[in-house]
């Protein structure tokens, strides 16, 4: 599997040539990279810092070492957490006033994947001119390690969990009282990665103590394909059926994303982790929100009843932030159950979503996940890609197709997102294989369907 760079962070398979998966020697060469780039940019007066952290993957400690050692000997000082979580170590980096932080994770990819996550010196991904740096200095291998008196220290901090949890807790619009009032009944599906440490720690503290968890052995050996999407979560259905529960949670591996069941093991639905937030929020304080465009059409109405405004962001969380922060947005985030809470912090964070989507089950009616998700609407996006030949100008083939649907509303901000009536369609290349995919949605499966299908047909049409 080739080793995969972008302003996301460096990924790739453990195992392998140098090079072409995530092997030792390119883990130093990217390390020392980033630490480069910090180094030019610090001032001279104090000692770079760099906050680290990984998930519950196999591969996790050797990385771990490798990442650290190569930072002590740039004359870096490590601040490592051990076990945690891509939103733990996001707010870890302000909070040690540190340069920069790396997320040693592999997000939902499967076990023999892992990856370096870069943050700059607000806990927030790099940008992508720096990530540019990062790959030219790399490629050049153009960086120098300092003399045996000027190694940096490396030190250990496991509190962060817990300032994570305490942060939540003393939230404003997170309601400890109204959850732990309800006595919800939990299962959680872990994924046998750091969830099942940090989940359930902070269900104990917003005063759930019904708790069941689902692969809680943190061994890196996902007992499923770690992505949380309906196919993957028949265990976590099953077991709230069983156990009479009042709603199941699923987070992926480094607990950035994050989905509920409801209490008859149906799909709460991974895009409407979001809505639901979203919704909640913008029931205590007016204001926009932010969604890529490849997210459900739910939050815009949700947004506009509550007088604020949305706007779409090209996909990826750096993108979503950045829209975000133009347009002051309340809320935001990603369908694929990824939370942004902007005054908690600028990242995806499963573990305020819980708090949050708690809180506002607990001020209804009653505390069924199912009445909770009967509010908001049921739309459906199909989701199918295009391989292409190297050879394809895909340029050319939007080119084409923007002109061919120049009557309705377009925008090409990333790819082409085409609105039909009350529908849309989004066409994107992937950064990481050579595909298009046609991304509709529709209040029918039917309709959504047909859709893809015609831009599909129109595409392929283009490739002739």
């Amino acid at each position: 599997m080739p080793l995969i760079k972008s302003i996301s962070g460096i990924r790739g398979t453990i195992g392998g040539k140098t090079g072409e998966t995530l092997s030792p020697v390119d883990v130093v060469k990217f390390t020392a990279a980033y630490g480069t780039i910090l180094k030019k940019n610090a001032s001279s007066t104090k000692a770079v810092k760099v906050v680290i952290g990984r998930d519950g993957r196999i591969s996790g400690a050797m990385v771990s070492q490798l990442v650290q050692s190569t930072l002590s000997s740039l004359g870096i000082d490590v601040v490592d957490l051990g076990l945690s979580t891509t939103p733990t170590v996001e707010i870890a980096v302000p909070m040690e006033k540190a340069d920069g932080g790396i997320i040693l994770t592999a997000s939902h990819n499967p076990k023999e994947w892992n990856a370096l996550k870069l943050l700059n010196e607000k806990g927030e991904f790099i940008s992508a001119e720096t990530g540019q740096e990062l790959l030219n200095i790399a490629a050049a291998e153009d960086f120098s390690f300092v003399s045996v008196d000027k190694l940096g220290k490396i030190s250990t901090n496991t509190s962060y969990m817990q300032k994570h949890i305490d942060a939540i807790i003393a939230y404003p619009l997170v309601n400890k009282e109204a959850i732990a009032a309800k006595q919800f009944k939990v299962v959680v599906d872990a994924i046998n990665s750091t969830g099942a440490t940090f989940v359930p720690a902070l269900l104990n503290a917003l005063g759930v103590e019904n708790i069941t968890v689902l692969n809680k052995e943190i061994t890196g050996n996902f007992a499923h394909n770690p992505e949380p999407l309906p196919d993957h979560l028949a265990e976590l259905s099953n077991t709230v059926v069983k156990e009479k529960a009042d709603l199941g949670i699923a987070v992926d591996p480094d607990v950035d994303r994050l989905c509920f069941v409801c209490e008859d093991g149906s799909m709460f639905g991974e895009e409407y982790t979001l809505v639901a937030v979203a919704d909640y929020i913008l029931s205590q304080r007016k204001g926009n929100t932010v969604s890529n465009m490849s997210s459900t059409k739910a939050l815009k109405e949700i947004t506009l009843k509550r007088g604020g405004g949305y706007f779409p962001s090209a996909v990826g969380e750096v993108n979503v932030v950045k829209k975000m922060k133009e347009h002051d947005a309340v809320i935001g985030g990603e369908g694929n159950g990824g939370i942004i809470v902007p005054d908690f912090h600028y990242g995806r964070d499963a573990l305020i979503g819980i708090a949050l989507f708690l809180t506002h089950l607990s001020q209804q009616k009653t505390k069924s996940t199912k009445s909770l998700r009967s509010l908001y609407p049921d739309y459906f996006i199909s989701k199918n890609k295009i391989e292409l030949d190297s050879s394809v100008d895909v340029k050319h083939i939007f080119k084409n197709i923007k002109k061919k649907y120049a009557k309705n509303p377009i925008n090409d901000e990333d790819g082409l997102k085409i609105e039909f009536d009350a529908d849309w369609v989004h066409l994107r290349t992937s950064n990481t294989e050579p595909i298009i995919r046609i991304y509709s949605e529709s209040d029918f499966e039917s309709k959504a369907n047909h859709i893809a299908q015609k831009l599909m047909a129109d595409i392929k049409e283009e490739i002739k």
